[in-house]
């Protein structure tokens, strides 16, 4: 028998069905072997050697895959692709014991790919080793050394970290703009313009004055050129008509996966990977079995194996005709130096399989995220979208001078790669420009002078996908740690989210500012990012334990000062109206190691705390509250406050009552400015816009 040894179960289920007999599939359950949980687990006095234990939830896993290995003709470590899957092999073979292991490394769970790295075994890659050991030793002492300040000068329950503090200066630093912004005052001007004998309305936007650009920003100004342009003569000067293209996006790397899965289906960071790993290992498909649908979903790759876009580009040329396959394939470029490019983008593993084959056969956002990859993936080896093109200048001739108006128009000639994956709706298709029938000399008639006025917005606070996007640009962290930090930072109360934007709360602006007066390098956006290359190097030959070195002196040195200058800081606390039965103060709200709790406001004198229960609905069975909870493992449910005379429960946000059509239980969503209800049965998906905040 010939043992591989995976990470997830899941993945190990996918590769059992595609080897059979003769072999066993085992799953490790992720690493094996971390730093100590109590203690730093660094021996700093000796070149920075980190202290492993085995986890103590492996040690019957460990069993396990001992009593497998002693009856095993081969051994094959076959853990993720990556620097943190090359540890976890490194980690098996040393407690194992195995003198000379098999590592082997696929892209995609599917019976080619594995047979092919069964038959291309290779040693363990002690550099990538070595470069996960040392992000895992200064992740290490950073948090360590970090948390403890923050839980004695702010407040328990606290946390600091080497990527997520300088992403959280990052939302920090934004909402300081949004507060330091001044709006200024602009009109926007159209002229409205028909052609001689016609109806149809040709809008144009002032652009110039006497041949040079014009700025209008007062109503006084405004007002002068409307008054100008009274009884002044209109001729068209230029028109030029041309062809424009529009080249399809490249196949998703892991940023731009979440960016887009969360702009187009609303899915949080830390949920769409949750999903996307799964289809990665594999999911149970009717009629197929588990099957394993995606390639690997870690990647910083924009590239395509030459095999996988062979096969995209005769699909396509099958499916959508050769007019959507173009002269050449389509290559796309890195879109920076430090990209690893170590995996393929991330794609269907089988064209074959369409969404359309699965809708009913794996949940709905399954199904949506492995839509988007999908068309996202076919539409990156397609042809160019092709437009014409039109922009022509106007002159109103009037006695004070000669106010310039452009007009541009674009209407789609081929749509190439927009019949997959298009950038607009459909319903913005229908209502795309078109354009205006103008040619240079005719003398338009005036209609009408809009003026508009506006002012300029603030900088938006960041969501998800735009923090995701400025993360990977600014090179803060790596893909793989993006929806950890925001599932981190959501947490620990650093951050909440207002519709879908992340606004800082007053204990996360309070860190930051902490950080930048202890901590400066820490929440430096350039010395972070200059620290992951530092640590990419690593995988290159670099030594690792040299980087740490030349790092920790000055950080410990931080850490002391910190200690012995900083005062306790107090923090704004939130009032209740609940009253302490011990000594009559209103209790406040306080968050501590497992959340939030009420706390009397005179401690250390009156010690008294209360649980905190957050009403966030009424209960469609009773019509009590709603309140949150969360299971023994953490995870968030929505169950009625009369508990246990009303046993309601909802992993969903519930509706104040249930599905009029099929009597199930609806939840809240929000759908522009709208609260909608929508029933969560798949059969009926009813749904109702909310009158108002009670219904």
């Amino acid at each position: 028998m010939k043992l591989i040894i995976v990470e997830s179960p899941s993945k190990s289920k996918t590769i059992q069905k595609y080897l059979g007999e003769g072999f066993k599939v085992m799953a490790s359950g992720g690493h094996i072997c971390d730093l100590p949980e109590k203690s730093l687990g660094i021996d700093i006095n000796d070149n920075f050697k980190p202290e492993y234990v085995v986890n103590e939830n492996k040690k019957n896993i460990i069993k396990k895959l001992k009593e497998a290995a002693k009856n095993s003709e081969e051994i094959y470590l076959a853990t993720d692709p990556d620097r943190e899957g090359e540890a976890i092999s490194w980690h098996l073979a040393n407690v194992l014991e195995l003198d000379s292991p098999k590592r082997i490394e696929f892209n995609e769970i599917s019976k080619k790919a594995v047979n092919a790295a069964l038959n291309a075994p290779r040693e363990i890659n002690i550099r990538l080793v070595n470069s996960q050991q040392a992000r895992r030793v200064l992740d290490r002492l950073v948090g360590y050394k970090i948390s403890p300040v923050l839980n004695k000068k702010i407040k328990s329950g606290l946390s600091g970290g080497r990527v997520q503090s300088a992403a959280l200066k990052m939302i920090v630093d934004r909402e300081r703009e949004i507060r330091a912004f001044v709006p200024e005052e602009y009109w926007n001007i159209f002229a409205l313009l028909t052609k001689k004998g016609q109806k149809d309305i040709i809008k144009a936007a002032l652009n110039d004055y006497n041949g040079k650009k014009i700025k209008v920003t007062t109503a006084a100004q405004a007002k002068a050129i409307e008054d100008n342009i009274k009884g002044a003569s209109w001729k068209v000067d230029s028109v030029k008509k041309g062809v424009s293209k529009s080249r399809p996006s490249p196949p998703f790397t892991t940023s731009t996966l979440q960016q887009d899965a969360s702009h187009r289906l609303g899915i949080s960071a830390p949920e769409v990977m949750r999903i996307a790993q799964q289809l990665y290992e594999g999911v149970d498909i009717e009629g197929e079995g588990h099957t394993a649908l995606v390639t690997y979903i870690r990647t910083d790759s924009v590239r395509i194996s030459s095999g996988a876009q062979q096969e995209a580009l005769s699909y396509i040329k099958e499916v959508y005709g050769k007019d959507y396959v173009p002269a050449r394939p389509n290559v796309y470029a890195k879109k920076s130096a430090n990209v690893q490019d170590a995996h393929e983008a991330i794609r269907p593993i089988s064209l074959q399989l369409t969404p359309e084959k699965l809708k009913s056969k794996i949940s709905r956002n399954h199904y949506r995220l492995y839509k988007l990859i999908y068309d996202r993936y076919l539409a990156s080896q397609m042809t160019d979208a092709v437009y014409n093109t039109l922009n022509a200048h106007i002159t109103a001739f009037a006695d004070s001078g000669n106010y310039g108006f452009k007009v541009t128009g674009k209407t789609l000639v081929f749509k190439g790669y927009t019949v997959v994956y298009d950038n607009q709706s459909e319903e913005g298709e229908e209502k795309c420009d078109t354009l205006p029938l103008i040619e240079e000399g005719e003398e338009p008639q005036f209609k009408e002078l809009i003026c508009e006025q506006k002012f300029t917005k603030p900088p938006s606070r960041y969501t998800e996908a735009t923090l995701v996007k400025a993360m990977e640009e600014n090179g803060i962290g790596r893909p793989s740690t993006y929806a950890t930090v925001i599932s981190v930072l959501a947490k620990r109360d650093y951050t909440v989210k207002e519709k879908k934007t992340l606004k800082p709360t007053q204990l996360g602006e309070t860190v930051v500012e902490f950080m930048e007066n202890n901590f400066t390098d820490i929440v430096d956006i350039k010395f972070t990012a200059g620290m992951e290359d530092k640590l990419d190097a690593i995988a290159q030959g670099e030594e690792w334990q040299k980087i740490i070195a030349d790092f920790y002196p000055p950080f410990e040195k931080n850490v002391k000062m910190a200690y012995s200058k900083e005062k306790k800081i107090k923090l704004d606390e939130e009032t209740t109206d609940v009253v302490c039965e011990k000594c009559g103060a209103l209790m406040v709200i306080r968050s501590g190691r497992y959340g939030k709790f009420m706390a009397c406001p005179n401690y250390p004198k009156c010690k008294n705390v209360k649980s905190f229960v957050e009403k966030v609905g009424k209960c469609p069975k009773c019509g009590g509250d709603i309140v949150k909870k969360k299971t023994k493992k953490g995870k968030l449910f929505y169950g009625c406050g009369n508990y246990p005379q009303c046993d309601f429960l909802s992993w969903e946000l519930p509706a104040p009552y249930y599905c009029p059509q099929c009597s199930n239980v609806m939840t809240i969503t929000q759908k522009g400015d709208n609260k909608v209800y929508v029933c969560l049965n798949k059969n009926c998906k009813h749904s109702i816009i909310a009158k108002n905040e009670e219904d």
